[in-house]
């Protein structure tokens, strides 16, 4: 290959590399190492809200709320370090002062001899994650069932009000702990999230879970797994219905089902036994009027001698 077609071949790839940064949905943005903004893409237009002619030869801090400085200003030494910033999640302004929560993943840039003369960051809005979040957690709350998300290790890692009032435990104690602490059987508590991950879900599995104060409380858990955007598995997200009027009402309905049948044995004992006294007493009065009509006779053979 010429030096010409290696040039040619080096071009194309820059130009490649340019168009990626041009068409990116992530605000991709260059700094020198004092946080000087050198490149800003359409992406970060959008994000931000300044253009690229506002923004370059800016500090980096314009976009960093008052709070953030301390913070920015670690990042950068990090990278001046050599080392690499993944997916941190914090808080930039925009231009019309709004605060918007971002994932930040920031790279040294280096020269042809590996020198680091800058750093390259990729962000990406985290507002309709944080409105999906928050949406989610007010659905949680809004429930009256007891709902929690257990990781595959079975503890929980979510939990809601209901939750806290059917065991007695804030949330911030719930999380971090196992499920089937919460339950008089843990071992049958542990199939059900063992059971999910086999077969995906679980429908209608009977617990009984108990209060710190020992309260017991009879539920009906459905659960089934959750995933991330690529489908790997996450955990567990479980949900438990409060039976314990409709059990104790079967329970009081068996009981006097069980009084009604051992009633209904009991009278046809005894209609038996009357039955058996009805007959008796015809067999006894057939017997005297048979004893009588003898006696009768006798006499009335004595009578002719």
């Amino acid at each position: 290959m010429t030096k010409d077609q290696n040039a040619e071949g080096h071009q194309g790839q820059l130009d490649e590399l340019a168009a990626i940064v041009e068409y990116s949905d992530d605000a991709i943005t260059g700094k020198t190492l004092d946080g000087v903004i050198t490149s800003w893409n359409p992406a970060a237009e959008r994000l931000y809200g300044y253009s690229a002619e506002e923004i370059i030869g800016k500090s980096i801090e314009l976009l960093v709320p008052a709070y953030g400085i301390r913070e920015i200003r670690a990042m950068l030494a990090t990278i001046k370090a050599g080392e690499r910033v993944e997916h941190h999640h914090t808080t930039r302004a925009r231009k019309d002062g709004t605060e918007i929560p971002v994932s930040l993943t920031a790279s040294p840039i280096r020269n042809a001899s590996g020198k680091i003369i800058g750093v390259s960051t990729i962000a990406r809005s985290l507002t309709k994650q944080e409105e999906s979040f928050e949406l989610s957690r007010f659905m949680m709350e809004a429930s009256l069932d007891s709902l929690v998300a257990i990781s595959p290790e079975g503890k929980i890692t979510d939990a809601n009000e209901a939750t806290v009032k059917v065991t007695g435990v804030p949330r911030d104690q719930l999380i971090g702990t196992s499920f089937s602490d919460y339950f008089t059987d843990p071992e049958n508590a542990n199939e059900i999230y063992q059971q999910v991950f086999a077969e995906g879900m679980a429908v209608d599995y009977p617990l009984t879970m108990r209060h710190r104060d020992g309260t017991l409380t009879e539920v009906l858990y459905n659960a089934s797994v959750y995933r991330d955007a690529a489908g790997k598995v996450l955990g567990v997200f479980a949900a438990a219905r409060d039976v314990t009027k409709q059990v104790l009402a079967q329970r009081q309905s068996a009981l006097h089902r069980a009084w009604e049948m051992e009633r209904l044995a009991e009278l046809e004992r005894f209609q038996r036994l009357t039955v058996g006294r009805e007959l008796k007493m015809l067999e006894l009065k057939k017997e005297n009027a048979n004893l009588r009509k003898r006696v009768q006779q006798h006499d009335a053979d004595l009578d002719k001698v």
